[in-house]
């Protein structure tokens, strides 16, 4: 069969209720294409024919305005009576869900680069007022040269199209739809937006990193339950790419990622200055406005090696997946900037005084959940408890909040900065020590302001109480022995060890329970733990009869909250919200309630001078 006196079609590669796609000959310049229709022609009825046929034509013209290196190339569009075709490149590379199947996980660098380019290609989309509803790793492909392509332009309806259900079948990968086109609470079914494909983008970063997708079920409705309730699972192997997935995975489209700053990120993640090699395209330029998603339900609002064979394009180019037109609006289906602190537009005019609540209806808060005491995560009830988190509510309290407006979100050592330059949180009550370095990161970095300190830790080591290759009985031992001692990445002891004169480990983990893990793995090669006394408390008491402490070192350790910077308002609230906490006898309750069973002391130690509030 010849489509338009030029297509001869060749081999059929998919078929399916949204279409199908043909591999084909260009008889007029020679060369093999793949060939789309845009419409089930089985499934049209004489009546629907008119109305089908002009949605697909005007499809068809968006998608082919979508001139990207990591978009599949449109090269024509052609109609016959009854169908409307595209005519794409046809590409020969591996599916990234190929890729996964034969290396299970990328290393963060290569996961990176194949984001940012996903990233890229989707950014030209969306300013070519498309929205590709189905972005997942069977939907890009991925050449021997590294080059990422975005592929698969589905064909449900062009202007408006049900997101999740139309005539009760699933439009999309429910494993990758953004929590907010589940929502049946809505008046009107949700269609996708930027954001939602911003969403899809993170599962598919988690899954290249960590091996597997963050929310699963046996069927959509229990993928929707773990997408609608479940946290997003611990990181093991993301590394820097952490915090770019938590802020795309975040629950509230207003709160998500941005696409121009998930691009900085990944630039950031492969190399602090600019980026111009390694495979990685140059920057792209901001791309027009799209619209911002409506807001969800308050209730809604939660952050709680086989080589395969190579694919030709209609290999992942298969029925199921979703490009449709979307109205003017913003890039990156955020709400404005503008008011974004609180503060008035006008601080001259007189009129009530502004408070972080009125711009901030929920105060969402990083902490740890791995720090038996300090900070705590029960994942069976998605609950948080310990100091930090009680610390976290009295002061939540004196800024105005209820109980339920605070959110709570899970962070790393790692990532506590980003998730601050995110947005994906307002504050950090996680251990989070005050240091010179954090408080002036650039240019390689990201600055973070605190209020504090709210606590004083010394610094300590934990160890196996039984050690089948060292006798440790002190700190002496583990410098005299050159045993291996594991911190978290990005710590303040990462630093600190080494000039010290102890031994680090070579690639220090996310987070201090890693460490405890690998301390506890009796194969392993870890003997040391470095931490702060109070966190290697909870540690012991967690573990009776597996690990000890030895005796404290110098130097002590001072918690502050962490905020982003040039945020006078909010820090002036949290200051003077601790200046209450610790002139009471709250301070020292919340340390007997939860600190004293593990430290064994009755009474907290001295009351730090809140050095980093002066002035607010």
């Amino acid at each position: 069969m010849v489509i338009n006196g030029r297509y001869e079609l060749l081999t059929p590669i998919g078929h399916g209720g949204m279409g199908e796609v043909w591999k084909a000959q260009d008889t007029k310049l020679r060369r093999f294409v793949a060939l789309k229709g845009l419409l089930d022609r089985n499934a049209m009825t004489g009546a629907s024919q008119a109305e089908a046929m002009e949605r697909a034509r005007r499809e068809a013209q968006a998608i082919a305005k979508i001139e990207h290196q990591n978009v599949v190339t449109v090269h024509d569009q052609v109609e016959t009576d009854r169908q409307v075709w595209i005519v794409m490149k046809l590409l020969d590379a591996r599916s990234l869900a190929d890729l996964l199947r034969s290396e299970e996980t990328l290393t963060v660098p290569r996961a990176a680069r194949i984001a940012l380019q996903i990233l890229r290609g989707l950014r030209a989309v969306h300013a070519a007022d498309v929205v590709h509803r189905d972005v997942k790793p069977h939907n890009v492909v991925v050449g021997e040269d590294g080059q990422a392509i975005l592929v698969d332009f589905g064909i449900a309806t062009f202007d408006g199209a049900l997101t999740v259900t139309q005539v009760g079948a699933v439009i999309g990968t429910p494993e990758y739809l953004a929590p907010e086109l589940f929502d049946s609470s809505a008046p009107a079914p949700r269609t996708a937006t930027p954001a939602s494909d911003l969403w899809a983008l993170g599962v598919t970063l988690y899954e290249m990193v960590e091996g597997r997708r963050p929310f699963r079920g046996a069927n959509q409705w229990e993928v929707q339950v773990a997408v609608d309730a479940s946290p997003v699972p611990p990181f093991r192997y993301a590394g820097p790419l952490a915090p770019v997935i938590e802020g795309l995975l975040s629950r509230d489209p207003r709160r998500r990622l941005s696409a121009a700053r998930a691009e900085a990120m990944l630039q950031r993640v492969l190399d602090p200055g600019p980026t111009t090699g390694s495979g990685t395209p140059p920057p792209s330029p901001e791309p027009a406005p799209s619209p911002a998603p409506a807001p969800l339900p308050a209730s809604r609002l939660r952050t709680t090696p086989v080589k395969a064979a190579a694919v030709a394009l209609g290999a992942v180019v298969l029925a199921g997946a979703g490009w449709i037109a979307l109205p003017d609006g913003d890039d990156d289906g955020r709400s404005g900037k503008a008011g974004e602190s609180g503060e008035s537009a006008d601080p001259g005019r007189a009129g009530p005084k502004t408070r972080w609540k009125d711009s901030h209806p929920e105060l969402q808060i990083g902490v740890k959940g791995d720090q038996p005491g300090l900070s705590k995560h029960d994942k069976k009830t998605d609950t948080y408890t310990g100091y930090d988190v009680d610390l976290a509510y009295e002061i939540a309290e004196r800024m105005g909040y209820e109980r339920g407006e605070v959110q709570f979100s899970t962070i790393a050592s790692d990532y506590r900065d980003d998730a601050l330059e995110v947005e994906v949180v307002d504050l950090v009550i996680a251990s989070y020590s005050i240091t010179d370095e954090r408080k002036t990161a650039p240019p390689t970095g990201y600055s973070v302001d605190f209020a504090g300190p709210y606590y004083k830790a010394s610094r300590g080591f934990l160890v196996r109480e039984k050690s089948s290759r060292y006798e440790i009985n002190d700190t002496s031992d583990l410098k005299s022995l050159q045993v291996e001692v594991c911190t978290a990445r990005e710590s303040t002891y990462e630093s600190w060890l080494p000039t010290a004169g102890f031994k680090l480990v070579p690639s220090p983990p996310n987070t201090y329970q890693d460490c405890l893990d690998k301390l506890l793995d009796k194969t392993s090669d870890i003997y040391a733990v470095a931490s702060d006394d109070v966190i290697l408390a909870g540690y012991v008491k967690a573990n009776p009869g597996k690990v000890r402490q030895l005796e404290n070192v110098g130097g002590a350790e001072g918690y502050g909250v962490g905020m982003r910077p040039n945020s006078p308002l909010l820090k002036g609230e949290v200051c003077a919200a601790l200046r209450d906490v610790m002139g009471g006898k709250v301070w020292a309750n919340l340390y007997k309630k939860n600190l004293s069973p593990l430290t064994g002391r009755e009474n907290p130690p001295g009351l730090p001078e809140l050095t980093e509030c002066k002035g607010h």
